[in-house]
């Protein structure tokens, strides 16, 4: 039977990995929800396929992956307290959304943007290293594939609120409405998140010293491992074709197939969130499951999944049946799904404990400003290329060539995935 001890600590646990999830929800909803608002922003401010790939991207993500870095390192700090640092940066991003609704033209657009893209930075590397300084490595994979849920429901919301908010209120009060809860929760998260290091929850073998890892040492620490420099090679490819095909499948379905905003939200948010959920919680019971026995397994699915998404996505999109399209993108977002806990879970044990917050801030540099930044402006950029010789079929065409491209992440996960017995969980 439980002692009650262990039982409060089960219990604290859940409490921080519901409300992390709930924040990382609110992060996506402010994220993506400009996806499905940027067809109608770009006919009110006369935009080009490529300044929507930048407002949509790299204007976020720059700001989000150099800020990124110091962020993790602050976090990294025994002396930090995670959660207030979560919650501040949880009322940055909200503040700034809702600014974004009140934007007169494209720069204004693009500094709100910048805005977000730094409250954001302050909320993944925090919350990775309280999961891992919470959670036995046994079921890290999964506790971090359960918080990645953050993402596809996030982004299902953001693309079905949006889009309905689109249609009856227009997108500057879409972005409005959207962006102000999140300062009411920020309270929630100051009030009830508390940091283990402060209350003695910290998983057995996880305490650390005060002092913290010198940066230099961290950085050797990580880039010495070729299992971890793998993994950044994948996961960042793989957001790379993620970020660049969920902006442009968005636009797609409303300039090939003419479905206004709030149907393309609806109807391409419930396959994208929900086909997402599932294999993000696939992917996460996978790793665990088959990791127990062998820990090369833990990447197996990842790898394979990417490869068996490419003939389902190019019948999507070459169909002129708009549900027939929708049909066949739910076994590739699922997945394409399936890496999100196995990644984070691995990078959090390829690492020392004490360069947690900074490992996840690595991986997340190099996915957003590749995956997020240059993704929605490469496919942009490549659809303006296009629309000489296919007008608005443009964006299509594109898709059909980022298809084959996830032959790339899928051969990182593999080969990364050949390493995880000689590497992972040797350095706690």
């Amino acid at each position: 039977m439980a002692t009650a001890a262990a039982r409060q600590t089960g219990g604290s646990v859940r409490v921080t990995l519901w409300i992390l999830l709930i924040v990382y929800i609110f992060n996506f909803i402010d994220r993506q929800i400009v996806n499905i608002l940027a067809e109608p922003i770009r006919l009110e401010l006369g935009l080009s396929d490529t300044q929507i790939g930048l407002m949509t991207g790299l204007a976020f993500a720059l700001f989000y992956t150099i800020l990124g870095l110091p962020i993790a390192r602050f976090s990294d700090r025994s002396t930090t307290n995670r959660p207030w640092l979560i919650g501040g940066a949880l009322a940055i991003w909200s503040a700034m959304t809702a600014l974004c609704g009140l934007a007169q033209n494209f720069i204004q657009l693009l500094l709100a943007r910048i805005g977000v893209g730094v409250g954001e930075a302050g909320c993944t590397p925090p919350a990775h290293s309280l999961i891992a300084d919470m959670v036995e490595p046994s079921k890290r994979s999964s506790a971090l594939a359960f918080y990645a849920l953050g993402i596809p429901i996030g982004t299902l919301l953001g693309m079905l609120i949006g889009g309905l908010l689109a249609d009856s209120v227009g997108w500057r009060n879409a972005f409005l409405i959207v962006g102000l809860p999140g300062i009411a929760l920020a309270v929630v998260v100051f009030t009830y998140l508390k940091d283990p290091r402060r209350t003695g929850m910290m998983q057995a073998g996880t305490q650390q010293s005060a002092e913290q890892m010198p940066m230099k040492a961290a950085l050797k620490a990580m880039f010495s491992s070729r299992a971890f420099v793998l993994l950044v090679a994948a996961g960042s490819a793989a957001a790379f074709l993620a970020y660049g095909k969920v902006t442009w499948i968005t636009i797609f379905f409303q300039r090939t197939h003419g479905l206004t905003p709030g149907e393309t939200g609806l109807w391409f948010g419930l396959v994208n969130g929900g086909a997402g959920i599932a294999g993000t919680v696939l992917g996460g019971y996978i790793a665990d499951r088959w990791g127990a026995k062998n820990r090369r397994h833990v990447l197996t699915a990842p790898a394979v999944g990417m490869v068996v998404t490419i003939p389902f996505a190019l019948l999507a999109f070459m169909t002129d049946n708009w549900l027939l399209a929708l049909s066949l993108l739910i076994v590739p977002t699922i997945c394409n799904s399936l890496y999100y806990g196995p990644t984070y879970s691995s990078v959090q044990g390829l690492v020392p404990l004490r360069a947690r917050a900074i490992a996840a801030a690595v991986l997340l540099f190099f996915q957003n400003l590749i995956g997020l930044g240059l993704g929605p402006l490469f496919f942009g950029m490549m659809s303006d290329l296009l629309q000489p010789a296919y007008g608005e079929e443009s964006v299509r065409y594109v898709l059909y060539g980022a298809t084959f491209l996830g032959l790339l992440p899928a051969f990182f996960f593999w080969r990364c995935s050949l390493r995880l017995n000689e590497e992972l969980d040797q350095k706690d």
